[in-house]
Formats: structure tokens, C-alpha cells, sequence
């Protein structure tokens, strides 16, 4: 039987250090058109569902071609507000509603440069192994934590005090170290199911999924969106197609 699944789409109105960040123009449109057009064209999802706090987010959303079937809580709608939160509360409310879903993805609208292939790629890893509650989208880490340190009463101590034979990591060169993994914010999948069984919108076993160049360059700050509009500009093919006409 054909599993049912559901683009999740969160876009809270509260963003600090870019306001509005989700709705700010990109080369042309709102940030969160290519997250809806990229679900949208990518053919896996029964539905694409936006969750905002905001009306005017909303009418933007749907215009784009995402559902708004009602507003976000206020109670989970803080800067502080865990995923789970909000993707239990969707999902069991569209669930009393007659609409049921194996397997949700969260695609969050910071990440302009996932693809609908990008999307296509994860869904097809994540589909081929049965024994995963999720699949989380990794890059490689920019800075290695075994160069990272805490200071504790104007002393440094190493957070990863390992050794490579009888060096200590943070005096090894990068490229002799393992490698280690950051999570970005491009995309998740998950079965339903590990919300209740697992009280977690990832469970145990974890797919990685690694994102390639721009796939998980994500915006959270004012340097961030001029990088953005930067790459946006170089080609014209880096961002997903936006078929729909502006308001």
C-alpha cells in the first residue's frame, strides 16, 4: 500500500535577526516560495502543508500552492518552541480531521537552495531502508570540534580531549582527524509513528543524509542573506523554479 505523506512546512513570524526573514524577497519572491514550489515539484507529498503563527504569511503561503488549513498556536510559536511540539499538534489535528500520514518531512524555508531534486534524492534513501525511524539531512563540519574548547576559571580545557596516536586532536592537522558531521536545516523524514512511540520527531535510527554545495546553506543571519543574494545572482539555475506569478 502506497504511503501517505505530508510536506511540513514551518514559518514562524518572530525572526529576530532578519524580521520577516521568511517572507523577505529573494531574487524576486518570498523565501518560502521555493520551499513550497521545490515540495510541490518534487511529486512525493499527498500534501504540503505551511504552519505559520501569521495571516499574512498564509495568504502568502497558499498563494504559492501550500495548504493553510488554520493558524499555529501562539503557545508554540516561540523562538524557544520545539519541533515536536508544532508537528504533533498538525499532525493530530489533521488526523480528527480524516487525514491521516505515514511519513511527514519537515522543510524548513531558510533553505532556499533545496531543490525538488534534492528532495527527490533524500526521499529515495530514506523509502529504501525499513529499519530507520528518520533520515536527517548533514555537512561535514566547517570547524572540527576537536578544535573546540570550553574556559573554566581562565583555564582552557578541550571538549573532545582525544588523541590521534600521542597527539591530542585540537594540535592535529584537520585532514587527519575523523570526520564529523553537523546537522543543517534543509530536510527531515519520519514516520508518524515514532512521535508517539518514540515522544521524538527523529527516533534511534538515523539516516544521514549528506547535503551537497548549497543544498543546506541555511539563513540565519544578515551576512547569511547577503551571501544568498550573492549565489542567487551568479546562475540562474540555483534556486528552484517559481511558476507562479507574483501578487
Amino acid at each position: 500500500m502506497k504511503k501517505k505523506v505530508i510536506a511540513l512546512i514551518p514559518a514562524r513570524s518572530g525572526s529576530k535577526r532578519i524580521p520577516h526573514k521568511n517572507i523577505k524577497t529573494l531574487k524576486g519572491h518570498p523565501l518560502i516560495a521555493y520551499t513550497i514550489r521545490a515540495a510541490i515539484d518534487s511529486g512525493i507529498f499527498d500534501a504540503v502543508v505551511c504552519a505559520t503563527d501569521s495571516a499574512d504569511y498564509a495568504k502568502i503561503a497558499a498563494h504559492f500552492g501550500a495548504e493553510v488549513p488554520f493558524l499555529r498556536e501562539e503557545s508554540i510559536s516561540s523562538d524557544t518552541s520545539p519541533d515536536i511540539e508544532w508537528v504533533s499538534w498538525i499532525l493530530k489535528i489533521l488526523e480528527s480531521q480524516g487525514r491521516s500520514y505515514d511519513i511527514f518531512s519537515i522543510l524548513r524555508p531558510t533553505n532556499p537552495f533545496r531543490k525538488a531534486e534534492t528532495i527527490q534524492r533524500a526521499w529515495k534513501k530514506f523509502i529504501s531502508d525499513e529499519k530507520a525511524d528518520s533520515l536527517r539531512a548533514i555537512e561535514k563540519c566547517g570547524q572540527h570540534p576537536g578544535k573546540m574548547w570550553i574556559v573554566r576559571n581562565e583555564r582552557m580545557l578541550p571538549i573532545m580531549p582525544f588523541y590521534l596516536n600521542d597527539t591530542p586532536w585540537h594540535s592535529c592537522q584537520y585532514a587527519a582527524l575523523p570526520q564529523v558531521f553537523v546537522q543543517n536545516a534543509s530536510l527531515e523524514f519520519a514516520w508518524s509513528r515514532v512521535i508517539s512511540e518514540k515522544k521524538s520527531i527523529s527516533g534511534e535510527i538515523i539516516i544521514p543524509f549528506e547535503s551537497e554545495d548549497l543544498e543546506g546553506f541555511d539563513l540565519n543571519s544578515p551576512v547569511d542573506w547577503t551571501l544568498a543574494e550573492y549565489y542567487a545572482s551568479t546562475a540562474a539555475n540555483l534556486l528552484p523554479l517559481i511558476n507562479v506569478q507574483k501578487n
